[in-house]
Order: C-alpha cells, then structure tokens, then sequence
C-alpha cells in the first residue's frame, strides 16, 4: 500500500509544529474568562469615548487625548478589541488649547494619558470631509490646534505620536509599548 508522505508546510515549518488541521479554532470561544473582559474593554471604551465620562477615568487604563479627528476612537476602540484594555479618550477643545495645559481634571492622570497629534494638512483634508467650508476645517485653525496640542504634550511630559502615517494596528502597538501595557490573556 502506498503511503503519502506530506512535506511540510512553510508555515509549520517556520513554527516548527504541525497543523492539526481543525477549522475554526482561531475564531472559536476558547477562554470565556477573556471573552468577557475583553467585552467588558469594549463596553468601557464605548462609553467613555470623546469625554462623554470624565468621572470614569480613574478606571481607565489608558487615557488617549488630542485634538479632534486625530485618530483618538479609532485607536481605543482597537485596544479594546484586540488587547482587552479598558480606554478613555478625550478630545483637546479649543477651550482646553488655550490654557496651554492639561485640564485640570486630567491632571490626576498624567501617568495614564497618551497624546496624539497629526499632520495639520492631514487634519484637515479630514475635518473637510466632516464640516466642508468652516473654521472647524481651515488648515489655519487645524495648524493652531495642532500646534497648541503638541505644545501641551511637550510642557506636560506626555508620550504623544503623530498619527499621519501610522495605521490604527501601528498606532496602538506604540500606545501599548509606550505606556508599557500588556494584552489580557
């Protein structure tokens, strides 16, 4: 009787394991402990998005701010998802900008806060898209949000990024290695 040998695969061999070849198991519900907190992440984030809970940030840990259309959703909600952290985010008004500070409420969390900043130009090819045609969206209010931000950043001693080039998966890997955080498993 003939008897198949298979070769290896490239990726069991780089691995170095063979594939049980059972479907599914990358999607399945192995962990139900995970599961829940990492639903648990996902629900914090959501309801603390755009500084909709200032009271919640105590429990927060991470809490991602800057100025608005910068990334700052986008990036918890993938923390969230992909590691399980629980994220608040706030948006820098220009309110805030002025001061040339932290708020003040924000600054019982300065070990936990994360800044991100983007290209001027950038913010308001985006902000276009969002208000066509207003103050909101002028490359001069961009570039006076953006500068005000950066300044705070650097004032405060905040870890920040410049988002423009990075996608959400660059983005949030740095938060996690900046802020030296650790997925859930």
């Amino acid at each position: 009787m003939y008897k198949s040998i298979r070769p290896r695969q490239p990726l069991e061999a780089e691995l170095g394991i063979q594939s049980s070849y059972a479907t599914g198991k990358s999607h399945g519900l192995v962990n139900q402990t995970l599961y829940d907190t990492r639903m648990e992440a996902i629900n914090f984030t959501l309801n603390n998005d755009d500084g909709a809970n200032i009271n919640n940030f105590d429990q927060a840990e991470v809490i991602i701010i800057g100025v608005s259309r910068s990334g700052k959703t986008p990036a918890s909600v993938y923390l969230a998802m992909q590691y399980a952290i629980r994220v608040a985010n706030y948006p820098l008004t220009v309110d805030d900008l002025e001061t040339g500070c932290l708020p003040k409420f924000l600054r019982k969390h300065h070990a936990r806060i994360y800044g991100l900043t983007i290209n001027p130009d950038r913010l308001q090819h985006i902000r276009q898209q969002r208000r066509p045609d207003s103050v909101y969206a002028s490359l001069k209010q961009c570039r006076k949000e953006v500068k005000s931000a950066e300044e705070i950043f650097q004032i405060e001693n905040i870890p920040s990024l410049n988002t423009t080039e990075h996608s959400i998966e660059e983005i949030a890997s740095r938060i996690m290695h900046d802020m030296n955080l650790r997925r859930r498993r």
